[in-house]
């Protein structure tokens, strides 16, 4: 009997340091993964004009994004960082979209968040779920369903310009449940980026995008996907991540809508995970938003830009300038604004500051006057069509694979 026991207690033993052997095994190669986003939004402070004419409170919210690149192991950021009350969210599940707010039920994962469904998020914080296994494919458009409890911010943290319709209606939904007589807003409530989880950083190669509403798509057809980054994805074939953090009336040094990017750059920009590459393309809201001060301000974008540079190559990222188009025949031309778009472009395209150039400017302004867009590019002479934006998607994929 005691060599029996003395047997199972060397057998227990061994087992328990293989246990141990296979568990730092799977810690080393845990450690050589890395995220990468896929998909990303810039969070913003949401005014009552922007929120639901129904309260988030006891509803349920089903929200489309496009993302760029696919994955097997995947995990999403929700944020209340602009809110000043807690969100309280019953449940999060995502599926493969079809048509409008329905989805392919079967597909349907449910998120947890340190094991449970149900969460609360703090005022002025970020929250990521756990890791969640999902066969997401390149290109796809995916639902992500909310469902929300008692406690919502009267401003919620969110992203006006979505370009897609999300739809709310009472009560918790489930895989099964159909959004019918839903509110419909086309605006985006606390979902902030979707990552994924990749075998080595080699494999991470993400192009993160500061911009303003020509980013974030103004011009572009609600639920069609079409702004240039998603051109931009579609020209790389779902292969690289592209990741659009426009916001629209978003100015480089003050005033604007929401953050200026000097003061979001660090959350919307350095924040995002498996970043490679970083395009800039910034600048047309403060020009045309300056008053008897156009040098300066053009003086003052330069100098930003410097910094943005600086800070991508400490990361290690390509940084590419783009170049800002024309507005003339929009409230903002004036002689003196064209001048500083001009002294502006010349510093991105010359001082070499930036790893490579897309020139926007030359890819959209009418050759009979370069001041003004190309008519078939733009219904309002400061934002571009689906036609220009298409054109945007292609040149920046090719300046992007020189």
């Amino acid at each position: 009997m005691r060599r029996i026991s003395i047997f199972l207690l060397i057998a227990a033993v061994s087992m328990t340091m293989s246990a141990q052997q296979k568990a730092k095994k799977g810690e080393l190669a845990a450690s050589n993964n890395t995220w990468e986003a896929t998909w990303a939004t810039a969070i913003e402070f949401t005014g009552q004009g922007d929120m639901p004419a129904s309260s988030l409170s006891n509803r349920s919210i089903r929200q489309i994004i496009h993302v760029s690149k696919g994955g097997s192991q995947l995990q999403l950021k929700l944020s209340n960082v602009h809110s000043k009350e807690p969100v309280d969210i019953k449940s999060v599940f995502i599926a493969d979209a079809k048509d409008s707010s329905d989805i392919d039920a079967k597909s349907a994962k449910y998120l947890t968040f340190k094991g449970k469904r149900n969460v609360t998020i703090e005022p002025g914080k970020d929250l990521t779920s756990d890791v969640i296994s999902f066969k997401l494919k390149p290109l796809q458009l995916l639902s992500i369903t909310i469902s929300y409890g008692e406690r919502t911010p009267v401003n919620a943290s969110s992203h006006r310009g979505s370009r897609t319709t999300s739809y709310i209606i009472k009560g918790v939904a489930t895989p099964k449940t159909k959004f019918i007589n839903a509110e419909k807003v086309d605006h985006w409530y606390n979902i902030a980026s979707l990552d994924v989880l990749r075998s080595s950083a080699e494999e991470a190669n993400a192009i993160v995008v500061l911009g303003n509403s020509i980013t974030d798509g103004r011009g572009s057809t609600t639920n069609k996907q079409n702004r240039w980054t998603d051109a931009l994805a579609e020209a790389l074939g779902g292969e690289t991540a592209v990741l659009n953090l426009g916001i629209g009336g978003n100015s480089v040094l003050w005033g604007g809508l929401s953050e200026p990017a000097v003061k979001r750059f660090d959350r919307d920009i350095l924040g995002q995970n498996g970043v490679k590459t970083l395009i800039i393309f910034q600048g047309v809201n403060d020009i045309g938003g300056s008053r008897g001060n156009s040098e300066e301000v053009a003086k003052k974008l330069t100098e930003a830009y410097k910094s943005f540079i600086e800070q991508g190559h400490a990361k290690g990222w390509k940084v590419i300038g783009a170049t800002i188009t024309p507005f003339k025949g929009n409230s903002y031309y004036s002689i003196f604004h064209e001048a500083a778009r001009q002294v502006v472009n010349e510093w991105i395209r010359t001082s070499g500051a930036f790893d490579a150039v897309i020139d926007f400017d030359e890819l959209a302004r009418d050759p009979q006057d370069p001041t003004k867009l190309k008519a078939e590019y733009s219904d309002d002479w400061l934002h571009l069509n689906p036609a220009g934006y298409a054109a945007m998607g292609k040149l920046a994929a090719e300046v992007y694979k020189r």
